[in-house]
């Protein structure tokens, strides 16, 4: 079985996937009387010509590492956003872009960290290394079907830093 080494979830090296949500830097701009900094529009959402955005809550059961990776699926209508509701390091799989996935990547979400997976992206299923595996998710809502799936074989084994 191959194995991959999950590294830490940077904005640079996510970028050919998605965007990392998160707090960094300055504030683009002081709210509230100047007690809340805004980091304004960190994520490029996108739900086609015949979705609406939806915000549901996710309840994943935790798992561990090594990590088995055996299903890759991604959403051609919309991009998936995903906000840890904990303040534990989460696992974030993805794949290169293709008709089928691509050579896999992994990478250590920390506490704080959310991501935005961009329309078409090959990702693995949702990954909290710890209780609560609570996630809200900000995703396309439509008639038209959102869900492509695809069984690894043989799978990989992801390992921590």
């Amino acid at each position: 079985m191959p194995t991959l080494t999950a590294r830490p979830l940077t904005a640079e090296a996510f970028a050919p996937f998605g965007d990392v949500i998160e707090v960094a830097g300055d504030p683009d701009k002081l709210i509230n009387a100047g007690m809340c900094g805004r980091f304004h529009d960190r994520a490029q959402l996108d739900f086609g010509t015949k979705g609406r955005a939806g915000i549901s809550l996710f309840d994943a059961v935790p798992r561990h590492l090594p990590y088995t990776c055996d299903l890759i699926e991604r959403h051609p209508e919309g991009s998936q956003a995903f906000i840890p509701l904990h303040q534990n390091p989460w696992l974030v799989v993805v794949a290169e872009a293709g008709d089928t996935p691509g050579q896999l990547h992994a990478f250590l979400a920390q506490p704080g960290q959310c991501i935005n997976f961009h329309r078409g992206t090959w990702h693995g299923v949702l990954t909290p290394l710890a209780a609560p595996g609570l996630f809200a998710v900000i995703d396309r809502i439509g008639d038209t079907s959102n869900l492509e799936e695809r069984r690894l074989d043989p799978p990989v084994t992801i390992e921590g830093p």
